[in-house]
Order: C-alpha cells, then sequence, then structure tokens
C-alpha cells in the first residue's frame, strides 16, 4: 500500500492520465441514471485533486488552481445531478474552462522546465492534452447553452468530450458537426490548438535528443 502511494505521490500526471481514461470508459455504463451521474461526479472531484497534485509539482501558482477548482468542483457534482440546467451549465463551464487550461499550461511548463524528461513529464504529455480536450467539451457545452442549436439537436456531454477529442487529435471521426458560427469558430480554435501542441511536443523531443547526441 505504501509503495501504490508513494508511486501516486510520484507519478501524479500518470494519476490523471489514468483518470481520464477510466472517466471516457466508465461514462457509457454510468450514463443512464442519476446515480452513474453523480458516480461520475465524484470521479471527476478525483480528478480535480490529481490535477491539482500535478499543477503543485510545477513552477505555476498553485493558487490559482484553487481558485477556479473549488468552485468547479463543486459544479462537478451539481452538473451530474442537474445536467439540463443552463445556468448550471455556463457556471460549471465559466470554472471547469480557465481551471482545466491552467493544468494544462502548468503541465507543460513541467515538461519544459528542464533537460531532462522523467517518466511523470511523458506522462504529463498525455495527461496535458485529454486535459485541453475536457476544457474544450466544457466550452462546449456552454456554447451550446448560450446558441441552442449550435451542433444540431442538444448534444449530451459526452457526445462533446467525443466532439472534442476527435478534433483536437484532427482524426475527423466525429458524426456530431457544428452548425452555427459561432460553435465552428470554436472548434477552429482547437483544431489550432491540437496541431500546436502536438508541434510543439515533437520538437521539444527532437531537440532534446539533438542536445544529447552532442553531448556525447
Amino acid at each position: 500500500m505504501t509503495k501504490v502511494i508513494r508511486a501516486m505521490r510520484d507519478h501524479p500526471s500518470a494519476v490523471l492520465l489514468l483518470g481520464q481514461v477510466v472517466a471516457i470508459l466508465a461514462y457509457p455504463f454510468l450514463d443512464g441514471s442519476t446515480a452513474g451521474r453523480a458516480g461520475l461526479g465524484v470521479l471527476q472531484l478525483l480528478l480535480l485533486l490529481a490535477a491539482v497534485a500535478a499543477v503543485r509539482l510545477t513552477p505555476a501558482f498553485s493558487w490559482a488552481a484553487c481558485i477556479f477548482g473549488g468552485p468547479a468542483t463543486i459544479f462537478a457534482v451539481w452538473e451530474s445531478v442537474a445536467p439540463n440546467e443552463g445556468w448550471v451549465v455556463l457556471a460549471s463551464a465559466f470554472f471547469h474552462v480557465p481551471f482545466y487550461l491552467f493544468v494544462s499550461y502548468a503541465m507543460i511548463r513541467y515538461l519544459f522546465h528542464d533537460d531532462v524528461v522523467t517518466r511523470d513529464e511523458l506522462f504529463a504529455t498525455g495527461a496535458a492534452f485529454t486535459v485541453v480536450a475536457w476544457a474544450f467539451a466544457y466550452l462546449y457545452a456552454a456554447v451550446q447553452v448560450i446558441w441552442p442549436g449550435s451542433f444540431g439537436d442538444h448534444r449530451q456531454w459526452f457526445d462533446l468530450l467525443y466532439l472534442s477529442f476527435t478534433t483536437l487529435t484532427s482524426v475527423g471521426l466525429s458524426d456530431i458537426v457544428p452548425v452555427l458560427p459561432h460553435a465552428r469558430s470554436v472548434v477552429m480554435i482547437e483544431q489550432i490548438a491540437g496541431v500546436f501542441y502536438v508541434a510543439m511536443v515533437v520538437a521539444r523531443l527532437v531537440g532534446l535528443a539533438a542536445a544529447r547526441t552532442r553531448r556525447f
């Protein structure tokens, strides 16, 4: 048990990444009931705590995580109970989007803070990517409330998360598409973010490999 706790403490990015993957796989099984949504809300709390742990190990300011993370935790549970309340969705997005983007920024700084890539920093590259996808999913939910019909029929949050991942990875597999101009604008921003992120991480790893080759 002690080894597990130590591993979780030493690899917070891996915990966050694993939690994100578990949430994706569990959602289809738990979405059919209020209890299921509440359970996902509790899981969301754990993800937020893992994200805060990851942020605290970076040069980023952890107080920002507290400012956004605290209210986001409350609305994560609230939204699981009342997923169709427009103002709850908007308030949840208001806190979740900047919080997730901040966590992603912090983990990217964590990845770039020295010339040695540790195992947890490798996990951070994947975790940061999924965190950005989560942020845009909440943003899409807000867009859908402000401009009804942005994605055709009203979409559930998991559908928007699916759209976010397919957009960020640029695989183009989604059968959910933006219909209204405002929604298309946000989707284009995520497409830019996805391409930029991959290019940035690849450039970082290539640069480190080249530097190591020169030293030897």
